[in-house]
């Protein structure tokens, strides 16, 4: 009989395309794994039938039985095996749904080989921490339903994991990014996928508000508390009792207030301007900054208890420049949207059009982006975005830059690729290289967009 603690861990790796397997195959084994391979999910649930596996690794797009149908019946037939699932189509909605039925965690395609074995590593960490406590973990109940927020890029999808762990509970949350970045949608999706989703969602810019009212209005007043005040009110912590209170812009407040936000925070107890009684609420607290809150502890200005208080999940938004590559499908989310709003009927962005988007340093991030699309829409009397439908700064033409030897051979791959219509196979064989080689390729620059048919097995 095999003693458990010396056998190699087992994992199976489910993807219908061949390369990707093959490619995965070769990456586990010199992490010193028995590898099995299966082309369809179907396939790998009978697999997973016959023998028990420490961790899958599943694309999710494949035909027929997809890689999430694939996760629950592993779910049922196999609890303790650790389940890794891979896309090229990331986006917040699947990658909840994705740790909402169970899985480990979620790679967006192209990835990195590095990452695939740090992933994999800590899959059967706790595989080894499930043998030994011989309970499964629930997972947080999370509401289908999100905010909308677009962008498939690496940087979103570490994003959108954080929200779909963190969302179940009442950790505090400090988002973290420039201005435009998101941060309301971001504060928004954590409210909505939670248990609080039928509680109130209540959002304050902190900086809209002069300094002698925000204490009023975070914490509400008694009757005769100040000139003026002929009654008593709530204050938006008592308002966001039982759902999340969005304090945006949190460096923006004065050490005095600091001190009373980080009781209220950390008692879940307030007490209304003028008032002594103390009143106790149930809030989770989202805040955002786009301030550096690290410098402005070591200028004195902001107290770092209460920055180590809010600091608990920290989640970055990338700017807009750093994340290009969502841009076309931000842009078209928001011709969409306008359009409905505006009751027109305008079909897409002109390939230069487009063009001019992408190259755009975009120092308003995605607030500025919806609102030159909204322009664009309402000027619009034609069936296409064009240059000229855009405001000047991006009807001028971008600097050219001379392309290094990556971009020149991106552009050759992606010209071969488009040729051979996706075809790995057909692809290789002209550039002269192996299939592998040319699969680690389209993985640096990105190039999963060209479909590829189904290629005949190497």
């Amino acid at each position: 009989m095999t003693d458990k603690s010396t056998r190699k861990p087992r994992i199976l790796v489910v993807d219908d395309d061949r390369v990707t397997v093959d490619l995965l195959e070769e990456v586990l084994h010199g992490e010193g794994c028995d590898i099995d391979k299966a082309q369809s999910a179907e396939e790998g649930l009978a697999k997973a039938l016959e023998r028990p596996y420490d961790v899958v690794v599943s694309d999710i797009r494949m035909v027929e039985m997809d890689g999430l149908t694939l996760l629950r019946n592993l779910r049922r037939v196999s609890p303790e095996t650790v389940v890794i699932l891979i896309t090229a189509f990331g986006s917040l909605e699947s990658t909840i749904e994705a740790i909402r039925e169970g899985a480990f965690d979620y790679l967006s395609k192209p990835f990195k080989i590095e990452e695939v074995q740090r992933t994999v590593r800590s899959a059967l960490e706790q595989r080894r921490l499930l043998q030994r406590d011989r309970e499964q973990p629930s997972s947080p109940a999370v509401s289908s339903d999100s905010a909308v927020i677009v962008g498939r890029s690496r940087a979103m999808s570490e994003v959108y994991k954080t929200v779909a762990r963190v969302a179940g509970g009442r950790t505090t949350v400090l988002l973290r990014g420039e201005s435009g970045t998101g941060k309301g949608l971001v504060a928004r999706a954590l409210h909505v996928n939670s248990p609080r989703a039928s509680g109130p969602f209540v959002a304050v810019n902190l900086p809209s508000l002069p300094e002698t009212l925000l204490e009023s209005e975070l914490f509400g007043h008694e009757k005769g508390a100040y000139t003026g005040a002929t009654q008593g009110k709530h204050g938006l912590f008592e308002e966001a009792s039982g759902g999340t209170l969005f304090l945006d812009e949190i460096g923006d407040t004065s050490l005095a207030l600091q001190s009373k936000l980080l009781r209220a925070i950390e008692e879940q107890e307030i007490k209304r301007v003028g008032g002594n009684d103390t009143i106790h609420v149930d809030v989770r607290v989202v805040v955002a900054t786009n301030r550096d809150l690290d410098k402005m502890m070591r200028e004195g200005t902001f107290r770092e208890d209460l920055f180590w208080r809010l600091n608990v999940v920290p989640i970055v938004l990338p700017p807009l420049r750093d994340r290009r590559e969502d841009i076309p499908d931000l842009a078209r989310h928001f011709l969409r949207k306008y359009c409905q709003r505006n009751a027109k009927e305008i079909e897409e962005f002109t390939p230069d059009a487009m063009e001019r988007l992408v190259s755009y340093p975009w120092p308003g991030n995605v607030r500025e982006l919806e609102h030159i699309v909204e322009r664009a829409v309402a000027l619009n009397q034609k069936r296409r975005i064009f240059i000229e439908d855009l405001p000047e700064a991006l009807r001028r033409e971008p600097a050219r830059t001379r392309p290094t030897l990556d971009d020149l051979e991106r552009e050759y791959i992606r010209g071969i690729l488009a040729e051979t219509k996706g075809s790995r196979q057909q692809a290789a064989a002209i550039l002269g290289i192996d299939r592998k080689t040319l699969y680690r390729k389209i993985l640096k620059y990105g190039l999963e967009d060209v479909e590829s048919p189904r290629d005949p097995p190497a």
